[in-house]
């Protein structure tokens, strides 16, 4: 910060040709190389967006007044930004990007804005919901690895809404976590939980993001699902959903989440031995699934060669800090 340490040519006289080329030299003393990448790359696509569009003082002034309120409606239980990059789908994106999935993998999907931290950790067959308007539902999934090998001890983190499309940080009155649970897999890779069946739902609309949907003639509902998120150390963490077919909402979902392999069939308990196992009544609605993860040593070579052959074109030369790609210069 001491300005005599910094050795930057005399900027005066700058305008909308050069005063790309001037930011990033002043950025250029990043000694981190990923850093001065990205704030190099972020610089020029927004400077170029604005001479590109022609952008007016009063829709740049719009723009940072939208972000601020963004910010604004932002509490420990509520991501306003979560929920802006969802329905711009750069959620969607970055998670396609950082988290590669090989065939046979899992699909990720995105997060969205009511994840907490403080599920209660429970026990396989346990009830994660307080919905008795919500009609039962038993959840029974099977995680494996590539080779399909049972992974045991994953911590399996699952939320849902309620009934009535809210999830319980949506109420005022809420006192504890309900709708949602950390849960670990068993020797066989099993876990297993009473839930309900998901509906579909609205995304928040009484913040910016709402403005903005309306402002693009977009409507907010989301397909009914359940969202899923593992993590175990020596394995890519993984973020997903499964969605239930038919749903209304199933091609048009307003932050980009669903996905073809992602789409399930909500059936019956039929089986004997998985009602006595799971303590439920033969006929109770079931969702089941196998989700198939994989290791991070499988996703670091993933990452590295798809950044190789995007970033890499033309010959250009890449170099990893952190496992994260950056130009390299010569």
């Amino acid at each position: 910060m001491d300005p005599d340490q910094c050795d930057f040519p005399p900027m005066k006289d700058l305008t909308a040709d050069n005063i790309t080329d001037n930011v990033n030299i002043v950025n250029s003393g990043a000694k981190n190389p990923r850093l001065r990448y990205l704030t190099e790359a972020i610089v020029r696509h927004l400077h170029d967006f604005a001479r590109e569009t022609r952008l007016s003082m009063a829709e740049w002034e719009y723009a940072v007044d939208f972000l601020a309120a963004c910010g604004q409606k932002c509490s420990p239980t509520r991501q306003e930004f979560v929920l802006l990059s969802d329905v711009i789908g750069l959620s969607l994106l970055v998670d396609s990007i950082d988290h590669p999935k090989p065939d046979g993998a899992t699909e990720g999907t995105v997060l969205g804005p009511f994840h907490t931290h403080d599920a209660h950790h429970m026990s396989n067959g346990d009830d994660i919901g307080t919905d008795p308007d919500g009609i039962p539902m038993l959840v029974h999934c099977t995680v494996k690895d590539l080779h399909g090998k049972p992974v045991q001890n994953m911590q399996v983190d699952v939320w849902e809404s309620d009934s009535k499309g809210f999830y319980d940080v949506q109420y005022k009155n809420r006192e504890n976590p309900h709708g949602r649970a950390v849960l670990k897999t068993d020797a066989n890779g099993q876990v297993w939980f009473k839930a309900i069946v998901p509906v579909a739902y609205p995304v928040p609309t009484d913040g910016p993001v709402g403005d903005f949907l309306r402002a693009m003639g977009r409507h907010p509902y989301r397909p009914a699902h359940v969202h899923f998120m593992f993590d175990k150390p020596g394995y890519d963490h993984l973020i997903t959903a499964l969605t239930i077919r038919g749903d209304r909402f199933e091609s048009h979902d307003p932050v980009f989440g669903v996905k073809k392999s992602l789409i399930v069939d909500v059936e019956q308990v039929t089986s004997d031995s998985m009602a006595e196992k799971c303590g439920v009544p033969l006929g109770m609605k079931l969702l089941e699934h196998e989700f198939v993860v994989v290791t991070n040593a499988e996703a670091t070579k993933l990452r590295r060669e798809k950044a190789q052959e995007i970033m890499g074109h033309g010959g250009r030369k890449i170099d990893f800090y952190n496992d994260l790609p950056f130009l390299a210069v010569d």
